[in-house]
């Protein structure tokens, strides 16, 4: 494995377990009136490279579920990371 792959990997296990933090630290935050964090937030941390840690956080502390662009918008980074995944693998094979 080269070092940018590994590199690569740990920057987004990094994003994936702060994203998943945040999650639930937001929902404490929302269960005690406290301030919250943004949904900006979470969007760019899922679209840097946080985006399973968001879908976990969701499906674990029931957190954004309700929202359509959470519900819908979340899955579509996951697939779009995923696709661009295959296509830089594909190419550098």
């Amino acid at each position: 494995m080269s070092f940018l792959t590994k590199v690569i990997l740990l920057w987004l296990l990094f994003l994936t377990v702060i994203t998943f933090i945040l999650c639930a630290a937001d929902k404490f935050a929302a269960k005690k009136q406290m301030r919250r964090v943004s949904e900006k937030t979470f969007f760019l941390l899922s679209a840097l490279g946080g985006s399973i840690g968001m879908y976990a956080g969701m499906l674990t502390f029931r957190h954004k579920t309700q929202h359509w662009y959470f519900k819908y918008g979340i899955p579509a980074i996951i697939v779009a990371q995923a696709a661009l995944a295959i296509v830089i693998l594909r190419l550098t094979a």
